[in-house]
């Protein structure tokens, strides 16, 4: 329960990010934020029991700089929703690889643009070989994140919890 996510809005109502339960109790205990949306379970200590928040707002606005994603598994297995690149296949992330779309071996940097999520099998089929000469076709053409990405992704996992749709600009 305190890792299920959690929306983060700005003072404007803005969404800005997503985080654990767990950082949002620990902004609201603080005093930075207030919960807006609560969930059905509740989180005990000794003395209380709080309200899991679904949704919460910061109370002073943040200006929050354009940044770019850092480039990590866990955000390219976010970006390509843990699907395999080359069959298609959706996988928890402890069964996806990623793999060089132009092999290191081939000169292939590790960059947004030449990684993709990939299954085992994939991607020992495809082996130290480009997709061309592996005989495979990669579903979408891999590219970074950008604010447009990071909206969609924010869209995608508001569908799961319907007290967020409120909030995010479809």
């Amino acid at each position: 329960m305190l890792h299920s996510p959690v929306l983060v809005l700005n003072a404007t109502y803005e969404p800005v990010n997503v985080c654990a339960v767990r950082r949002a109790l620990i902004l609201i205990l603080n005093g930075v934020a207030l919960a807006e949306e609560e969930s059905a379970g509740y989180v005990h200590s000794t003395s209380i029991a709080i309200p899991v928040p679904s949704v919460i707002r910061l109370l002073e606005f943040r200006r929050i700089p354009y940044q770019a994603r850092a480039l990590s598994r866990k955000n390219i297995l976010i970006r390509d929703r843990h699907t395999c690149q080359f069959c298609g296949k959706i996988l928890p992330a402890s069964e996806l690889t990623l793999d060089h779309v132009i092999p290191r071996s081939q000169g292939g940097k590790s960059t947004w643009e030449n990684l993709v999520a990939s299954c085992h099998a994939c991607n020992n089929r495809k082996g130290d070989r480009t997709v061309e000469a592996a005989g495979m076709k990669l579903l979408r053409q891999p590219r970074p994140f950008n604010l447009h990405t990071n909206r969609h992704l924010l869209r995608l996992i508001g569908n799961s919890d319907a007290k967020w749709r409120k909030y995010l600009f479809f």
